[in-house]
Formats: C-alpha cells, sequence, structure tokens
C-alpha cells in the first residue's frame, strides 16, 4: 500500500535537510533520489514554493507529484517583489507586462477553473488586483476591460505548440 507525503520545497533548489529528510529518512526511498527528481520537475519555478506530493512503496519504488504554486507566488517571483500592497488600490508595489501576464496564465492554466488562455490571464490579473499590482502601467481593473474588449486577443490566443 503506498503512502504519501505532502511538502512545500522551493523550485529547483529542494535538498535532503528540512522539509524532505525527515520525512523522507524513516522510509524505504532513495532520499537523494527523491530529491534529483523533484529538483528536475521543479527548475522552472526557481525558488518559488512548490507543493510536492511523494508517493512511495514498500519495496523505495516512489512517485513524484509537482503542483503549481499559488497565483500570488508566481506574480511576484515574476515582478520581482516580497509583500503584496497594504492597500492594493492605491499603492502600487509592482507593474507587469502583457508578456509576464501571459507566462503565469500558462504555469497556472492546468489548475485554474479557465478553459483558454485569455481567461486564464484575467483570473491571474484579479490576483495582480488584489496584490497591488500595475499591467502595462494601468490599474489591474482597467487592464481586464481592455481584454474583455478583446485589446490583447493577438497576444493572448491559444497556440496550437503551447
Amino acid at each position: 500500500m503506498a503512502e504519501t507525503i505532502e511538502v512545500l520545497v522551493p523550485g529547483g533548489q529542494a535538498d535532503p535537510g528540512p522539509p524532505l529528510g525527515p520525512e523522507l529518512g524513516p522510509t524505504p526511498v532513495d532520499v537523494q533520489a527523491v530529491v534529483q527528481q523533484i529538483n528536475e520537475q521543479t527548475a522552472a519555478f526557481d525558488g518559488t514554493e512548490v507543493p510536492v506530493t511523494v508517493s512511495y512503496e514498500e519495496d523505495g519504488a516512489f512517485d513524484i507529484e509537482v503542483g503549481v504554486p499559488p497565483t500570488a507566488a508566481l506574480i511576484k517571483d515574476e515582478a520581482g517583489f516580497e509583500t503584496g500592497s497594504g492597500e492594493p488600490q492605491e499603492d502600487f508595489v509592482a507593474d507587469l507586462n502583457i508578456e509576464q501576464v501571459k507566462t503565469v496564465a500558462e504555469q497556472k492554466l492546468p489548475d485554474l477553473l479557465a478553459y483558454d488562455l485569455k481567461n486564464a490571464a484575467k483570473e491571474v490579473v484579479g490576483t495582480c488586483a488584489s496584490l497591488g499590482v500595475t499591467i502595462e502601467g494601468e490599474d489591474a481593473r482597467e487592464f481586464k476591460e481592455k481584454v474583455d474588449a478583446g485589446e490583447y486577443d493577438d497576444v493572448l490566443a491559444d497556440e496550437a505548440t503551447a
């Protein structure tokens, strides 16, 4: 019967220390192999906290499932700030361009309720509004209206090779 361990690790930077080591130490798995595989699978989230589930069997076989970091964490990483605004409608902490919004939307799309990239981007924009992040120099709500009006359809069109 498989057992599971759920941890948050910094993307691409997991190590055999806490939180993984103490959790995996008493198990039959090769801790170093688990760490290496986690780092390979989370490299794209460089340093951002990523939820990881490790399932293992009594014979030492293991499987790793990597989640997607919260939207706010992806935005903070993309924009390069630590903390959102205490007054997000008045005090802005960062500005993203449309390409950065698209990058976050593409990373988060599998976990969102959105059925396409444009709607995923609108969800990202909503999180930007609550963090005090402007987009293309505009308030996130005004930017969302432009997305609704189709002004960014060319950038946010789903690509067949995405």
